[in-house]
Formats: structure tokens, C-alpha cells, sequence
């Protein structure tokens, strides 16, 4: 969604994760049967992946494949990142894209032009580039997993 008002453009942005291969997000349901009102709730599982190592070779089975051939930590660098225990945390996942966009930022042709700052949020993502012109545009990301 977008909107426009004066010098000022806002962008909200729905961003949709996915997990990596071998894993799976699992949204655990309240005791209704819906979907919590809180995001801690997606829980990431390890899921059989024996068909595409032995087709493909380019991942190992982490549930079924022997110990002694896999790495010493299973978990992926990102998942141990954007996760608290198994479960999908969203203030490290805000943190860790706000990290990944000022440093991208800095390489694109852009930022000569605009100054991007990044606004407080915690549960979400919310920048602001301001151009010389006086333009202001605000971008608000938030994060979803598919069911």
C-alpha cells in the first residue's frame, strides 16, 4: 500500500519468509484453533530432506542422515539469527534487516542523493529518505510467513 500527502510518500510494505531448504515454519495455533495475536507463535521445524540429497546432493538430511556427516552446528547461520530456542523471533528479524539495508544503502548510485535514516520500530522495519529536494518518502516493512 501506498499513500501521498504533500512532499511525503509512505510505503507499506508486506514482506512474506521463507524458510531455508531442509526447515519449515509451523504456526502453532491458540487454544480456539486461530492463529495467535502474537508472531512468537511460528515455530521452525526440521523437515526430511533424504529424496532431495540423494536426487540433488546439495543438502544433507539433517533428521535422518548419520551424525558424524554433518556438521557440527545444524543450524543455519541465519535461523540461529532471526530465531529464539525454535521460534521465529521478530525484533531480530527488524534488527537484522535494518542492518541489511544500511549496509546496502551505501552502495547504490542513490544514496549520493538521499539520506536514508532508520526509524525506530522494533516489530517491523521503518525508514525514511529524504532527498534534496525536500521529498520525503517512509517505507514500513513487516514480515508474514505463509500457512
Amino acid at each position: 500500500a501506498w499513500k501521498v500527502h504533500k512532499n511525503n510518500i509512505a510505503y507499506s510494505l508486506l514482506v512474506v519468509l521463507q524458510p531455508p531448504p531442509g526447515h519449515s515454519f509451523s504456526v502453532e495455533m491458540d487454544t480456539t484453533g486461530q492463529p495467535p495475536a502474537r508472531s512468537s507463535s511460528v515455530h521452525v521445524v526440521l523437515e526430511c530432506m533424504c529424496s532431495r540429497e540423494q536426487l540433488l546432493r546439495d543438502i544433507l538430511c539433517f533428521l535422518h542422515h548419520p551424525d558424524n556427516k554433518l556438521p557440527r552446528d545444524q543450524s543455519s547461520p541465519l535461523l540461529h539469527n532471526l530465531c529464539t530456542d525454535s521460534y521465529l523471533d521478530v525484533e531480530k528479524i527488524a534488527s537484522w534487516v535494518q542492518v541489511l539495508v544500511r549496509s546496502a544503502w551505501l552502495l547504490l548510485p542513490l544514496s549520493l542523493h538521499c539520506q536514508l535514516t532508520v526509524l525506530p520500530s522494533s516489530r517491523s522495519c521503518r525508514f525514511q529518505l529524504t532527498s534534496t529536494s525536500r521529498m520525503n518518502i517512509c517505507a514500513e516493512m513487516n514480515f508474514a510467513v505463509q500457512q
